[in-house]
Parts: C-alpha cells; sequence; structure tokens
C-alpha cells in the first residue's frame, strides 16, 4: 500500500512538472507570436497560461475515458478520430468561452490589442491537441502491458490449473471412498471389483493426460465421464438417476477439463443420495451451452474441499466466458460456455 502511494505520489508530480513545462513553452510561444514584452507581468501570464493547460488536461482526460467506453478505436477507428477532434475542439470553445466572461466581463479587462476569437481558438487548438495526443499515447501503452500482463496470467493459470486437477481427483476423500467401495467389492463381488478397478484407473489416467491441455473436446470429457458414473454407480448404487440429452451436435467444441466430472461430483458433494430419495442429475447439449441440473437435496456435513464451481467459472473467464447458475428452491442449473 505504501508502494502504491509512493508511485502515486511520483506521478502527480512529474505531471505537475510537465504541465508547467508545457505551459511555459506555450507562453513564450504566445509571447512571441503577439509581441509582447516577456518580463512585465511573466508570473501572472504563466499562472493564467498554466491554468488554462491544467484544465484542457482534466477535459481531455474525461473525454478519453467517455470514448473509451463508448466508442473505443475496436470499434471503428475513423469513427474515434472523428470523435477526438469533434472533442477537442468542442474543449477548446467551452475554455475559451468561460476564460473570455472571466477576462472581459468578470475582471474587465480591455478588449483593446487582444487577438480575436478565431486567433485565440486556433492557438488553443493547436496547445490542446498534442495533450490529447499524449494521452492517448498513454492509455495505449498502458493498455499494451495490460494485455502481456493478462497473457502471462492467463499462461501461469493454465499450468497452475494441471497441478490443481491431479491434486482434486487424486483427493484423499475420493480415494478413501472408491478403496472401501473396491474393498468390498472384491468379497461380495470380484467381476464388479474387476470393472470398478478397470474404472478407476481409466479415471486417472484421463487426468494424468490433461498435460499441458488447457481444452478438450466435450466428447472426449464425457468419455471420461462415464467411468466417473460408473464409480458413482457401484457407490450409491441406485439412489441416483444419470442422463445425458443430446439436443445439438457439439461435442467437438472445447472446454475446461473435467468440467463435467467436477460439477457432478459437486452435486454428490452438496445433496443426500438415497433410495428413498434419489438424486436426478441430467446433462444437456445444446448449441451454446452444456447445461448440468440436478434436483437440491441438501446434505448437513457439506465437505468444501475440491476445486468446485468457482475455480470452473474463475478458469472460463480467461477465455472472457461466463458460467451462468440458476438455483432455485428445488433445482441447482450450471450452464457451461463452449471455449
Amino acid at each position: 500500500m505504501m508502494k502504491n502511494r509512493k508511485i502515486n505520489i511520483k506521478h502527480t508530480l512529474i505531471f505537475l512538472f510537465a504541465t508547467l513545462l508545457y505551459a511555459l513553452c506555450q507562453m513564450f510561444f504566445s509571447i512571441i507570436l503577439m509581441g509582447e514584452y516577456l518580463w512585465s507581468n511573466f508570473f501572472t501570464q504563466l499562472f493564467s497560461h498554466y491554468i488554462v493547460i491544467i484544465t484542457m488536461c482534466l477535459a481531455d482526460y474525461l473525454l478519453l475515458l467517455f470514448l473509451n467506453k463508448y466508442l473505443p478505436y475496436s470499434k471503428n477507428v475513423l469513427f474515434r478520430i472523428l470523435a477526438d477532434f469533434v472533442g477537442v475542439c468542442l474543449i477548446c470553445l467551452i475554455i475559451l468561452g468561460v476564460f473570455n466572461y472571466l477576462i472581459y466581463d468578470i475582471l474587465l479587462i480591455s478588449k483593446d490589442g487582444m487577438p480575436s476569437f478565431l486567433v485565440k481558438f486556433v492557438f488553443a487548438m493547436t496547445n490542446n491537441i498534442p495533450i490529447l495526443l499524449a494521452f492517448e499515447l498513454i492509455y495505449y501503452f498502458q493498455s499494451e502491458q495490460k494485455a502481456i500482463a493478462d497473457s502471462e496470467k492467463a499462461k501461469w493459470e493454465a499450468l497452475m490449473f494441471e497441478h490443481e486437477t491431479l491434486r482434486v481427483q487424486i483427493n484423499p476423500h475420493f480415494l478413501f471412498n472408491s478403496l472401501n467401495v473396491l474393498s468390498s467389492l472384491i468379497y461380495m463381488n470380484p467381476d464388479n471389483a474387476n470393472k470398478f478397478t478397470k474404472a478407476l484407473s481409466k479415471t486417472y489416467r484421463y487426468v494424468l493426460s490433461l498435460n499441458r491441455r488447457p481444452t478438450v473436446s466435450v466428447k472426449e470429457d464425457l468419455g471420461a465421464l462415464e467411468s466417473y458414473i460408473f464409480l458413482m454407480k457401484m457407490r450409491f448404487e441406485n439412489s441416483f438417476t444419470f442422463t445425458v440429452n443430446k439436443i445439438s451436435d457439439s461435442e467437438k467444441n472445447k472446454i475446461i477439463p473435467l468440467t463435467l466430472q467436477l460439477l457432478i461430483e459437486n452435486v454428490f458433494k452438496h445433496n443426500v443420495a438415497t433410495e428413498e430419495m434419489p438424486l436426478d442429475i441430467k446433462i444437456t447439449i445444446g448449441n451454446e451451452y452444456i447445461t448440468v441440473e440436478n434436483n437440491i437435496q441438501p446434505a448437513s456435513d457439506t465437505d468444501k474441499g475440491g476445486i468446485g464451481l468457482k475455480y470452473l467459472t474463475k478458469q472460463y473467464k480467461l477465455y472472457n466466458k461466463d458460467v451462468f447458475v440458476e438455483h432455485t428452491n428445488e433445482q441447482f442449473i450450471v450452464k457451461i460456455p463452449y471455449i
């Protein structure tokens, strides 16, 4: 916090010095242009020029913020340049009008020997256009730096995702529950124990295959989900129903790896599943979204571990995609966009 404060003070001092130097240069230029004696009212002229420059800087900065919000260069470069020019003209006209009123009507200074309004306007434009150009350049370089920083952050997040997904799937609770089910099946049903072992192996093999793969196809994630659902069937038996509706041919579209498995895991983690109160889980492959929905049967001792919905939301944000969540009294619905 102290470091940011020092940086802000430094930037403020640089701005004040730069505007003072610019005002001094413009004052010399106007004195030479109008043939006045420099030292007769030096500080008065410098102060008046400085006030004008500071006012222009403030107005140009507000103009830049307004145009960046409503008419950025990405929309239309020609219209943006035209808007910059019109904005500078309006700023100069308003400033000249205000200062003329203060000088001639409030301070009652004589107009004799003063340049015409047109000359003042041209001079104001020559002062103001460089200021706006400087702001535009500063904004451009800051945007470039931010884009580079965001790109580096996205790469770092993608690498961290590999570690996080592996850590989650080798979660002690998940492994412990799976081994418990497996140990029971070995004595009760050796054939199912063999199938369970293969499904568990396939689930972990898919996780390990995600090395340096920030996205996968919907078809791949659905294929891996089959093994996970088989494991859950062995564990919960008839305590849940699971259906996949493909209303669109979108299986080639890309999503974050393990999206479906993490969402289904989230369902079991936060809800009770019994034969008397079965969970109803549905996945719909649509044109724009994959929808995962389930009925709500809140569990009292919810495990807070794992990536969960918040992490997936953050991952999709890296691709400028939003995860939509609808939470009613009876249904929990998550809509996952394609990348």
